[in-house]
């Protein structure tokens, strides 16, 4: 028998997931409740003015297909009938999207609450370990990922359901700890007199750490992107990007183990967008996971804490997939966030 919260909150199929990032867009279409996502279309968000234009023009045109519903995925906080997002030009005006696309019932959600949903959507498969003990099943999780920016969530189990935390975590501040850390520091590009997390881990702030320490030995500065510093880095053939990586693997060590102890995540921390699938080798080198464990007085416990590399690049999706089949099983807030047209 079907309840009434479950009437009250299901989405009329044909549904649009997508997850919208500062540089790429990625769209899917549910057809029913059974059904797996149909074929991704992925698009830059560069290439169109508005989100409304990569819709038509990705799922209308191209799949032949007009979804009624909309789960949508914002790198962003979601406040208002128009959100901003925070690396892309593009602004969500779920009002108007039934004129505009014709979508009747629109729910916006901060992208990193898509990949906190995606941790428990995804099998085994779609992960890599790095280091620590069992998963606890229904114990806290920590989602975070630096790509565009540093996006961060949390996961938590109430009343039988998963509920994702959303928020801004990428701009806590980050400072030195070690006297290498100091020399380096003054160096780094700061973001309205601060240096937050997003200020180096992110792929711009990967580039920055790698000018920084370029410019603190004063060596040549010769890589401009994330990809050839990366390169570089993991094939050795630069010693400046392979001291940059390290360092940006020590502190993403360093902020992922601080988020665990925010959320007692003993049901694991994730890793998730394209730089971590990227960098896994650097990752499993030893100084992510020993920056991770450094958090005296409970070095111990967070040596229990298992930390997962998610390695599908479309885990978003499936995470939205997942609540858009069944949103009476999580626990997420939709008061401010869903527009019925």
């Amino acid at each position: 028998m079907t309840s009434t919260s479950e009437r009250t909150d299901a989405f009329e199929f044909p549904i649009l997931i997508a997850d919208i990032g500062g540089t790429n867009a990625r769209f899917a279409v549910i057809d029913n409740a059974d059904a797996i996502p149909g074929e991704p279309q992925i698009v830059r968000t560069a290439d169109f003015a508005t989100i409304d234009d990569a819709i038509r023009t990705a799922v209308i045109e191209r799949l032949s297909v007009r979804p009624r519903s909309a789960v949508i995925a914002v790198a962003g906080p979601v406040n208002g009938d128009e959100i901003a997002l925070t690396n892309c030009p593009w602004i969500v005006k779920p009002r108007a999207m039934e004129e505009t696309v014709g979508l009747k019932d629109v729910v916006v959600l901060n992208d990193f609450e898509a990949q906190a949903l995606a941790v428990v959507a995804l099998g085994d498969e779609h992960v890599e370990k790095i280091g620590g003990g069992e998963a606890l099943p229904h114990a806290g999780r920590v989602v975070l990922g630096p790509g565009t920016g540093l996006g961060v969530a949390g996961l938590i189990r109430s009343s039988g359901k998963w509920i994702p935390v959303p928020g801004e975590g990428g701009h806590m501040d980050i400072g030195p700890r070690t006297p290498r850390d100091y020399q380096i520091w003054p160096h780094i590009e700061p973001l309205d007199g601060r240096v937050s997390g997003e200020q180096i881990l992110c792929g711009r702030g990967l580039v920055s750490t790698y000018r920084a320490v370029a410019i603190t030995d004063g060596r040549e500065i010769v890589h401009t992107t994330p990809a050839a510093v990366t390169r570089a880095a993991l094939d050795k053939s630069d010693s400046v990007a392979e001291e940059a990586l390290s360092l940006f693997v020590t502190c993403l060590g360093r902020t992922a183990g601080d988020l665990a102890l925010v959320f007692k995540a003993q049901g694991g921390v994730y890793l998730s967008g394209g730089i971590a699938q990227k960098i896994i080798p650097a990752l499993k080198a030893g100084n992510f996971r020993a920056a991770f464990d450094d958090k005296a007085p409970h070095s111990e416990w967070m040596a229990e804490i298992p930390v997962y590399v998610i390695t599908d690049p479309l885990g978003a999706l499936a995470g939205l997939a997942a609540y858009a089949r069944a949103p009476h099983t999580f626990g997420v807030e939709t008061e401010g966030r869903r527009w019925h047209n």
